[in-house]
Order: structure tokens, then sequence, then C-alpha cells
């Protein structure tokens, strides 16, 4: 049995009449810019967030960067981010015209080491970035007891965790806004690329509303930095049809992960965690073992699909090193970059599929005495 990484048209086959039938309504409307769906959409996803506010705009990257935008975070700038995540995360840093400040990875978590931030702040810092990477929350308490302390916003990178739960409150409720990502392979993902901030603050919500929109507050006045990253109405209305199955696509999810961890818990592999009070939406099931390349090769030849996110922690990637970074300066990031492996992790699969998996592993690896 080959078991792929991830398969969209399963889900896709099952909502297919649903979606063209959203798709149809916009034909016959023609609402094609910002139309009735987007509305909608942000209206419905506020509301799952609890949050008073939901802004759509074209991508994750576009609703981290006007996040920071929205909050004054501009040139001369710092804001601290994991060094372990996707590059997206520090791009918006950048693109926003202010540096990244990179952080070790947490041994355990794999998220932000919020030990390891408060040392990171200088004069400079405006915000901090967290990740709530994989679909695990990031440690936010401190997070954002750090931020109070120090005078701080935070932006919260929720473009993995669509669902998470941290102490009881929904992820993108907590910091001063939260980007989602809507990319197709997301828990909740678009037919294409799509994106969405989420923040109890009008000024941010109406900065973001109109920077999408070539800032324009009022039609042909343009305010603020005229961009074009509105939300389109295809991916809004077919986004509306998912987010109604996103919370059992989430229990599938966590089931499956369960289900992996109880095959493997006597492996040599190290599992993903799940701190009390935290509840992960396991957008990847993401396991660490020493041979990860070899195990692989070995999978791949046996037709189990499998991923590394990610392969280069940020600092190493070749942007940020011609810009001073270098191979030793986040360890833990490092090591997990050598040694973590992406295993299949869909809401469709088959908790049969998920022992074809761990039996190919077991084939390869000698289980812990």
């Amino acid at each position: 049995m080959s078991v792929p990484l991830i398969d969209l048209s399963i889900q896709h086959q099952e909502l297919r009449a649903e979606i063209s039938q959203a798709l149809n309504n916009i034909l016959d409307r023609c609402d094609f810019i910002l139309g009735q769906d987007v509305t909608r959409f942000e209206e419905e996803f506020a509301a799952y967030c609890g949050t008073r506010y939901a802004v759509g705009v074209d991508s994750g990257l576009s609703a981290l960067e006007l996040s920071l935008r929205a909050l004054g975070v501009g040139p001369g700038d710092e804001v601290i981010v994991p060094a372990h995540t996707f590059t997206a995360t520090a791009a918006a840093v950048t693109f926003a015209g202010a540096t990244p400040v990179f952080v070790d990875a947490d041994p355990v978590t794999w998220n932000i080491d919020v030990e390891k931030i408060e040392e990171a702040i200088t004069p400079r810092t405006k915000a901090i970035l967290p990740v709530h990477l994989y679909g695990l929350p990031a440690d936010m308490n401190v997070i954002l007891g750090l931020a109070e302390k120090h005078g701080l916003v935070v932006v919260e990178d929720a473009c993995q965790a669509h669902g998470a739960v941290y102490k009881g409150q929904k992820i993108g409720s907590l910091g001063n806004a939260a980007g989602f990502s809507f990319y197709p392979t997301k828990n909740l993902g678009a037919c294409g690329d799509a994106g969405i901030v989420t923040t109890n603050s009008t000024s941010v919500a109406e900065a973001v509303r109109a920077m999408r929109n070539c800032g324009q507050r009022v039609k042909n006045v343009h305010e603020l930095p005229p961009f074009n990253h509105r939300l389109d109405t295809f991916q809004a209305a077919i986004l509306r049809v998912k987010l109604n199955h996103l919370d059992e696509w989430v229990d599938s999810r966590r089931r499956l992960a369960h289900h992996y961890n109880r095959l493997l818990e006597n492996s040599e592999l190290t599992l993903p965690v799940e701190p009390p009070g935290y509840h992960h939406v396991y957008h990847l099931y993401v396991v660490r073992v020493k041979n990860r390349d070899a195990l692989q090769t070995f999978l791949k030849e046996r037709g189990i699909g499998s991923a590394i996110h990610y392969p280069q922690p940020v600092h190493l990637q070749p942007f940020y090193v011609q810009k001073g970074h270098y191979k030793g300066q986040f360890p833990v990031a490092e090591a997990l970059c050598d040694e973590i492996i992406s295993l299949p992790m869909y809401p469709e699969l088959t908790e049969e599929q998920v022992e074809v998996v761990v039996a190919e592993i077991n084939n390869m690896l000698v289980p812990a005495q």
C-alpha cells in the first residue's frame, strides 16, 4: 500500500458540489473583487477565532506583513522571530522594513525557546512574532508577559494553527494581531493562495483593510501604503464551505496523531509533544530521528510520502546568511533541521495507512530497548 504525504483530492471530491454551487453564485453576482463572500468569511472566521475582526488578504505572508505595518513596525525596528520556521515568517519582517532577530528553538516543543527571548531584546525591538509551529501553540503566557514588560507588540504567526487552542483560548486571539495562511495544504486550505488577519484592534483592522486595497479607506483616496493584497472572492467562497468542516478535520488529525504516538512510543523516534493546556492541531506530524535521510529514502522506495519542514533554519537560508548569520549560531534549530521528518498526515488518512507507515519505519529502525 502506497501512502501519500497528503491527498487533497478526497476532500475536494466530497465537497465538489457545494464548492461548485458557491462559485456559480459568484458568477451570477459578478462580485469578483471584495465580494460578499469575502465579507461573510471574514465575519465567520472572526467568530471562529473569538476576535472582533478578521480581514482577508492574499496570503499568510501578506497577513503577517500587513499586521506588522498596522502596528507601526518599520525601518529601524527589530522583531523577534524563531530560527526554526518557514522563511515567510522572517520575510514578513523584512518586507515591513524591519530586521528579524532570530531566537533558537525549544528542544522539547520545537517552537521558539521562550527562555531565550529576553536576551535578544534590545532598545530597537518593537515586536515578537512567535510561530505556532506544526499546529502546536507557542508558550503565549510567557511571550505576552515579556511583551508587556518591554512595551512590545505581539503578532502571532498562526499560518499552521487553524483551530489550535492555548489554555482555553483560540490561537489568533491572543496577540495584538495574527496572520493565517490558507495555502491549499493547510488545515483550512483554499484552492490557491489566501490568508487573513485576525485582531481585536479597530485601528489594526482598519489599517490592514486599507493597505490590502491600494491604501484606500475611501475610494480613490490613497492614504496608506498602496498594496494590492486582497482576498479573492472565489477563494473566500471555498473557505466558507470548508470552515464548516474544520473542527471535524482537526479531530481526525488529532486521532491519527494519537494513533501514530501509540504505535511509535517504543521506537527510536522522538515524537511531538502536547503540553498540558495546549490543543495541538497537527497541521504536520513531525518526528525526529538520527538517520533521517536514510529513513526518508527507505520510505520513498516503499511508496510512503514524507517531507522535511524545514531542511534549513531561516538564519542559514542564503538571503539571511548574506546579512551576517552563520552556522552554529542557533544549534538547537540546526540540529532539528538535520533530524526532523514529516510523516503522512491529512484528515482522510486511515488508521490502516498509519499502521503501514509505522510498519515500514519499524522495518528499518531497531526499536529502543
